[in-house]
């Protein structure tokens, strides 16, 4: 049964249906429906994490000052309007409120209806709150953080049942120039407002946004590339200019490439930069000149690569060899695929990664793709056909002091299966 489908009609017995679902599912008994199953992954992540299903718990909003400062320094100020225009005029007459969360889950806008509002301060949806999914249970602004896509969320639904008056639809925003997940819009409103085309609607006002994003990032580009002309054509050898996260401006003398993975904190001097080797760098307005070395490139044998799943969030690969060492953050992605591959030494094809993170072998595609950018960064430590570390490659892996609590969050079949079969701390 879809049960978005019986809301539109039935409101009110889409919601009781749901709610026994809900209740038979908590006591261990069968459902009488099963619950969509990006629902009834996220409830297995609450009861995991202990969050209590029949007492909302609610972190200390941030200050009015602490919600400015992260207005005036987010990414998200700039599409805005996009999400404004996007949603909020329908949303007021639909009786909705558009909120947008940033990566931490914090709220930092609230716009829409006036009596809305009112009520989703009682629920604890105000600015400066913590709706991230292991604080505050499945919700439309932690779980699409969480499963990176965009989660509508009705009624009983909502892991904690305070909310189950409550329907609300999100989708993640994403920064395209890395990834990095930015936030969460989302459309909200009393249990009587959902309806089944809000997702796409608000998923379709999201894209939107990334594609401005996208449109400033290509604008920066331009700018920056009028400042490299010049210097490049002073200068012999290789060299390219590149912005501060390594996207190509201009290049002099080698190929053109799109992108290039930079150390964490990158600063002038002699540095080692991944698939360049040894580089002089320089910094420019917007950017860095990066000035190759001539046939300066490190050995591949004798290379340490550290890759550390102890925190919940924030993990990293380091890199150590003849040449010095370099950290990357990995998106959540990246740690399950380079956890997987460092679990399976000998190797993995496109197919077996794709079994393992998504449980679907077809999904090639996207695993080839996500391999391509974790390659630009690791290069020759990573090969191919199957994907594997390089023989010569000591790799560690740090993980929790509980092994059940690697890569929490993550939905990928063969990590869950490693964190069953993980021994007792």
């Amino acid at each position: 049964m879809d049960v978005t489908q019986l809301a539109a009609v039935d409101t009110s017995r889409a919601a009781r249906v749901l709610s026994e679902v809900r209740s038979a599912r908590l006591s261990g008994k069968p459902a009488p429906v099963p619950p969509r199953r990006v629902i009834e992954q996220s409830w297995e992540r609450m009861l995991r994490g202990g969050v209590d299903p029949d007492h909302d718990f609610r972190a200390d909003p941030l200050s009015r000052e602490e919600v400015q400062r992260r207005r005036e320094t987010s990414v998200l100020r700039h599409v805005l309007p996009v999400l404004r225009e996007g949603l909020l005029g329908f949303a007021d007459v639909a009786h909705h409120i558009m909120v947008v969360a940033d990566e931490e889950g914090r709220v930092l806008w609230r716009e829409g209806s006036a009596p809305v509002l009112r009520k989703a301060d009682g629920l604890g949806l105000e600015l400066g709150a913590d709706w991230r999914e292991d604080v505050v249970g499945t919700n439309g602004l932690g779980t699409p953080a969480v499963v990176r896509r965009p989660v509508q969320v009705f009624a009983s639904e909502h892991f904690v049942r305070s909310q189950a008056v409550w329907t609300c639809a999100g989708a993640p925003l994403t920064d395209p120039r890395d990834g990095r997940l930015l936030g969460v819009v989302d459309v909200s409103g009393p249990l009587e407002t959902m309806h089944p085309a809000t997702l796409a609607w608000v998923d379709s006002v999201a894209k939107l946004a990334e594609a401005r994003l996208r449109e400033r990032h290509l604008e920066s580009l331009e700018r920056l590339r009028a400042v490299a002309a010049p210097v490049l054509a002073r200068l012999g050898g290789r060299a390219l200019v590149v912005d501060r996260d390594g996207w190509t401006a201009a290049v002099g003398g080698m190929p053109y490439t799109r992108r290039v993975a930079l150390p964490k904190s990158l600063s002038a001097g002699s540095k080692w930069v991944p698939a360049l080797g040894l580089c002089s760098v320089e910094p420019l307005a917007g950017g860095w000149l990066l000035r190759a070395a001539a046939d300066e490139r490190v050995p591949r044998g004798a290379a340490g690569i550290v890759l550390d799943l102890r925190q919940a969030r924030g993990w990293t690969v380091t890199v150590s060899g003849g040449a010095g060492s370099w950290t990357r953050e990995l998106s959540p992605r990246h740690a399950e695929l380079l956890y997987l591959l460092a679990v399976h030494r000998t190797g993995r094809s496109a197919s077996d990664l794709a079994g393992d993170v998504f449980g679907d072998p077809a999904r090639t595609v996207t695993v080839r793709a996500e391999m391509s950018r974790v390659r630009r960064y690791l290069g020759a430590f990573l090969e191919h056909r199957p994907y594997r570390f390089a023989e010569d490659a000591e790799v560690e892996v740090l993980l929790p002091d509980d092994p059940h609590d690697v890569l929490p969050h993550s939905t990928a079949p063969a990590v869950g299966r490693l964190r069953a079969r993980a021994p007792a701390p």
